[in-house]
């Protein structure tokens, strides 16, 4: 069986990409790091990285021995809390990647409770609304909307995104409210084009039961969420978005929900993670706290 230091080292060394940042953020020597991964490689007789003056990048033997020891260490740091019994006092460092407006809006005051009750936790938030390889960037947990690929991440659903289709009261006021789906071809559409592919994204709606999808076409193109919710504001038309990118919007009477009999089914929000017998104590309590989110 290989040293766990030896493991260590080049868990950490991956992670950070680095021997020399890993070597920062664990107060020992590049050269300590470097020399436990030469080892381990001799006695596995295969390579696990490329190195360069300024990086180390994993290659695929490197990335199948990752996962597997993102998942051993894991384990071993459950089994040291046990241990010492400071299980009900997490601790580390809880590092969670997740869209943007959802991020700030329902997960960030979320995460606020999470660390007044646990002073010992650390939060590394990333808010971005591309995908991100949670293996390679060492990330504990990860917020996805939609429909899930297969893959060797566990998801959890914890809530669902309702799409509203929305406009302005001067809007509606200077070129009528649409009743029927059949009515929008006449109506200036907002679209949002999604910063991962750069193509719209297609309004959805339900009819008689049945999904509809449309692609209006359109004058405004938007990649950014907060940003066609504005454009909406102003009264350049139409745009359809998650309910919680408006919601303060129509309480205050800013914009208008339109078709609302139309809504398309919900999408799920789900919470991904690389599978593992023991989760650490910081990603289970997280998991408590969303199911407080949990929709239908």
């Amino acid at each position: 069986m290989q040293s766990l230091q030896q493991l260590a080292a080049f868990a950490e060394t991956a992670k950070h990409g680095s021997f020399a940042a890993a070597a920062r953020e664990n107060g020992s020597a590049p050269s300590t790091l470097a020399k436990a991964v030469a080892r381990l490689e001799l006695s596995l007789g295969v390579k696990l990285f490329h190195r360069t003056t300024r990086q180390v990048t994993l290659t695929p033997d490197g990335e199948r021995l990752y996962r597997r020891c993102q998942r051993l260490l894991a384990e071993i740091d459950e089994l040291q809390a046990d241990a010492s019994g400071v299980r009900e006092a997490p601790s580390g460092t809880l590092r969670i990647d997740m869209p943007i407006v959802m991020g700030r809006r329902l997960l960030l005051p979320l995460l606020a409770r999470m660390s007044q009750r646990h002073p010992g936790l650390l939060l590394d938030v990333r808010l971005q609304d591309g995908y991100v390889d949670l293996v390679k960037e060492g990330i504990d947990v990860a917020v996805r909307v939609g429909t899930l690929k297969d893959s060797s991440l566990v998801a959890r659903r914890f809530t669902t995104q309702a799409m509203v289709l929305v406009a302005s009261p001067a809007y509606l006021a200077a070129r009528g409210t649409p009743r029927r789906l059949d009515q929008l071809a006449a109506h200036s559409a907002l679209l949002f084009r999604m910063p991962s592919t750069g193509k719209d994204r297609p309004w959805q709606f339900r009819q008689r039961g049945n999904p509809v999808e449309l692609h209006p076409p359109s004058r405004v193109r938007i990649n950014d969420g907060e940003g066609l919710v504005e454009a909406a504001r102003l009264g350049l038309g139409l745009a359809q978005l998650p309910d919680y990118f408006v919601r303060d919007e129509i309480a205050r009477g800013d914009l208008v929900e339109v078709l609302p009999a139309a809504r398309p089914a919900p999408l799920p929000v789900s919470i991904v993670y690389p599978g593992a017998r023991l989760l650490p104590l910081r990603v289970r309590l997280l998991l408590e706290e969303l199911d407080t989110l949990r929709g239908p």
